[in-house]
């Protein structure tokens, strides 16, 4: 593809096309996940970025400057997305020795923080339910069942890439319906 090409790819994306969207994503994921693999050395955690730099990218594409290299600025968005990896890895490393008082702690909760608690998760279940069909079941396969998106594909009769986009698509729209419900309470 070449450079006019994509530019013309990228402002269709920018409008929010869908299709655009997913070539886009299906031009650069083996070059962002390669990329990140190398980095991690975990297959499940290189999907998990790979598609967080893409819903980064395509959340971002206004900032892209037209100037420079797309893949370029991708695989810098990656690039931090690595070292957001590591640091909060190395992070829960270092709280891991503290962990045991919280343990202990979470024994010492008082019924009432044990039912607010209780009351977060039905509250995050009812937003999932509310949401579309395949976004429910997307998020049921993915973070319920813990399935890898190889697996998800092939239980929906999906493409990887798709799924991958469908993923990606599920998370935003979770994600802002449960911002939205914090500014409610």
């Amino acid at each position: 593809m070449n450079q006019t090409e994509l530019l013309s790819l990228i402002s269709l994306a920018k409008s929010k096309n869908q299709k655009s969207q997913t070539k886009l994503i299906n031009l650069f994921w083996v070059d962002v996940f390669s990329f990140v693999m190398k980095k991690v050395q975990d297959e499940n955690v290189a999907d998990e970025i790979t598609v967080s730099v893409f819903s980064k990218v395509l959340a971002k594409l206004d900032l892209y400057d037209p100037n420079f290299q797309f893949k370029t600025w991708m695989l810098t968005i990656a690039q931090n997305s690595v070292i957001d990896y590591w640091r909060k890895k190395n992070r829960e490393n270092e709280d891991s020795t503290d962990n045991f008082e919280g343990f202990k702690n979470q024994f010492a909760r008082s019924p009432e923080e044990l039912l607010i608690s209780e009351e977060e998760q039905k509250q995050i279940l009812s937003i999932i339910e509310s949401l579309d069909s395949n976004y429910q079941d997307i998020i049921r396969l993915r973070f319920f069942e813990e399935k890898s998106i190889k697996e998800i594909a092939e239980e929906l009769g999906l493409t990887v890439a798709n799924t991958k986009v469908r993923i990606m698509r599920a998370k935003k729209v979770l994600s802002e319906l449960l911002k939205n419900k914090e500014f409610e309470d």
